[in-house]
């Protein structure tokens, strides 16, 4: 009798009645004669092990635990096939059991069990013939010649890997009718399949499962808080993610969601050297036409006069996520006048509301004018260096409450210019109001280093013509030429349908006709309220002493140098936001793009690390507390009955 490295009886079984497991007469002879010296069919037993080679080779799919995929799986314990009739039956299943879950143990335990398969493969390759298992079965060489019986090692890594820690009777031959047309396995095995577009290889890139919500066993954590972990786990904002055009058109590839890169194209492509035609070019027009087919890119602007309040409101997802917007955009650009003391603050809210897929791209001020770029995060390489001037209208230089701010920066290869600015209050201050438009055009100090992309066009003595595609918005304070009883009779005769009777005594579209201010600039049609004044938290207009006129004195304009570069998609006022005598306006931008050079000094993806995480860690903390705040609701509705 010999034993194996792990204490089991590798000597073939003495059957009941003189009967073998593979169903030979006990009298025959292992190595292929019988016991009457007759020599065995060498066909049928060759196919018999050849079937059986292949039995035992193949992975147990067909019995695998269907069991959850968040945990480990339990050895295999497939229902033996039947023995030959015999008083033992009961003892060899017995002895199965037995060994099957010591091999099982062994092989959770075991350190050699975590191999690759294809270290077993490169083991196995080694032996040129092909062995028998259990020293039962007689298989022939790639000559063709008999090959004695060799009892395979227990502890063979191919078989650990492949068989799942199959039991010695598991692996020992059995009763097959094979089939003729088979053909006999000759030489080493061949490698494991190494094609980019095999099944293995494209699932590579997949979340694992197991990893979703790690760390959590619900029979330790309780069930409110393993789900509160499932939510707020990655797997949940995948599910939730939107598919664009983006994200469509990158998944080329069998086995990642990103393009393939071919070598030669890192050789030859120079992202930071100068590109005469852009070929090649990271902001050219490859590049461009994989992140936007169409070439057109999505900007949301948001103008608000804040009052100099020191509160925020509670959520702002009506001012930067509308309900009834289909798809969030590439940009974001917040503008505000008379902005709250703590700067800082105004900026995380901001980072909280956006969440995860949009960074900070760049932030400036002038006094209480703030403004704010945010940007998608994977498109944060094909921007360039950001610039920011600022201007202030006031007599004395050192007050900062009128005046603008703007920042300039350029994607791809179209060059952007935002301002925000704040003109001179009063109703009957027109004149004034257009000194400051005239003294910000002039002294804004844009672009510094960024290249121009059409000088042909531009003129030293007007920044809003030195850029492509231009948006400025802000309070402009241009009133309503009509007294405050005219005007709330026009409202009451067109509440919210058609404002062209009330627009008609607009100072600013006026001045806009006349070419006085704001030349070469347009306006989306406004199908909404005056955005000033109102009482704070309400929706009543000024009912203090003054009575002041209610008038549209935010606005959204814009100027490209192509035209139809720009396509409005909604220009609108936020009536939910109430913590302020203005209401917010609001517009949604589609912009086209064009193909740029590397000679744009890029930003390299800088953006403000430390307001991201900030801003991350309090969207977390909000969600937490709405989540702890409905648990509670929820048990407090719950009443006993005496």
């Amino acid at each position: 009798m010999r034993m194996t490295e792990n204490g089991e009886d590798s000597s073939p079984s003495q059957p009941v009645g003189g009967v073998l497991p593979g169903g030979a007469p006990g009298g025959k002879d292992p190595g292929g004669v019988s016991g009457d010296n007759r020599p065995v069919n060498p066909t049928t037993e060759d196919n018999k092990t050849t079937k059986l080679l292949n039995n035992t080779m193949k992975f147990p799919q067909d019995v695998r635990d269907q069991s959850s995929p968040y945990q480990p799986r339990p050895p295999l314990l497939p229902k033996p096939p039947a023995l030959s009739k015999g008083g033992n039956r009961g003892l060899v299943e017995e002895n199965v059991r037995s060994r099957r879950l010591k091999n099982s143990q062994e092989s959770l335990t075991d350190p050699a069990e975590t191999g690759s398969s294809t270290e077993s493969l490169k083991e196995d390759s080694t032996v040129t013939g092909v062995f028998t298992l259990s020293g039962a079965a007689t298989l022939r060489n790639g000559q063709g010649s008999v090959v004695g019986p060799q009892s395979a090692p227990s502890g063979s890594p191919v078989f650990r890997a492949r068989g799942q820690s199959l039991s010695e009777y598991e692996r020992g031959p059995h009763d097959h009718h094979s089939d003729p047309a088979e053909q006999r396995p000759s030489g080493p095995f061949p490698a494991l399949e190494q094609s980019l577009a095999s099944a293995s290889l494209r699932t590579a890139n997949r979340i694992d499962r197991d990893c979703v919500d790690y760390g959590i066993v619900p029979g330790r954590a309780g069930p409110e808080r393993l789900q509160l972990h499932r939510n707020l786990s990655d797997s949940r904002l995948l599910d939730n993610m939107v598919s664009d055009n983006i994200s469509v058109n990158s998944m080329k590839s069998t086995f990642s969601v990103l393009n393939p890169i071919r070598p030669r194209d890192v050789r030859n492509r120079s992202f930071l050297e100068g590109s005469v035609l852009g070929s090649g070019a990271l902001l050219g027009a490859e590049e461009l036409d994989r992140y936007f087919p169409e070439r057109r890119v999505g900007i949301y602007i948001a103008t608000w006069n804040m009052q100099g309040e020191k509160g925020l409101p509670n959520n702002l997802d009506d001012l930067l996520l509308p309900a009834d917007s289909e798809f969030a955009q590439d940009f974001y650009i917040i503008g505000v006048q008379e902005g709250c003391p703590d700067r800082r603050e105004w900026e995380i809210r901001l980072q909280e509301t956006l969440g995860p897929y949009y960074v900070m791209l760049y932030a400036a001020s002038h006094g209480v004018l703030y403004l704010t770029v945010f940007v998608r995060r994977d498109l944060i390489w094909f921007c360039s260096e950001v610039e920011h001037a600022t201007v202030t209208t006031r007599i004395m230089s050192q007050i900062k409450t009128k005046g603008a701010v703007g920042i300039g920066f350029t994607f791809f290869g179209t060059s952007f210019l935002f301002i925000t600015s704040h003109f001179t209050s009063g109703d009957s201050k027109v004149y004034e109001r257009i000194l400051d438009y005239n003294k910000i055009i002039e002294a804004l100090a844009l672009p510094n280093g960024l290249p121009d992309t059409n000088p042909y066009r531009s003129t030293s003595s007007d920044v809003t013509t030195r850029f492509d595609e231009v948006f400025w918005f802000g309070d402009f304070n241009f009133r309503l030429s009509k007294d405050r009883v005219g005007v709330e009779a026009i409202l009451n005769q067109n509440p919210g349908v058609d404002m062209g009777p009330l627009l008609h005594h607009d100072q600013l579209s006026k001045e806009m006709k006349d070419g006085s201010i704001f030349k070469g600039f347009q306006e989306a049609p406004i199908q909404f309220l005056p955005t000033y004044k109102y009482d704070v938290g309400c929706d009543m207009y000024d009912t203090t002493s003054k009575q002041r006129t209610p008038s549209y004195t935010d606005r959204i304009l814009f100027r490209n140098r192509q035209v139809d570069d720009i396509k409005v998609i909604k220009y609108t006022s936020c009536s939910t936001i109430k913590t302020s005598d203005h209401r917010p306006v609001i517009a949604m931008f589609q912009v086209k793009l064009r193909p740029g050079r590397d000679n744009i000094p890029l930003g390299a993806g800088q953006f403000d690390r430390s307001l991201y995480l900030e801003g991350i860690r309090r969207r977390i903390t909000r969600e937490l507390k709405k989540r702890e705040a409905m648990k509670n609701q929820g048990s407090s509705t719950i009443c006993s009955i005496s």
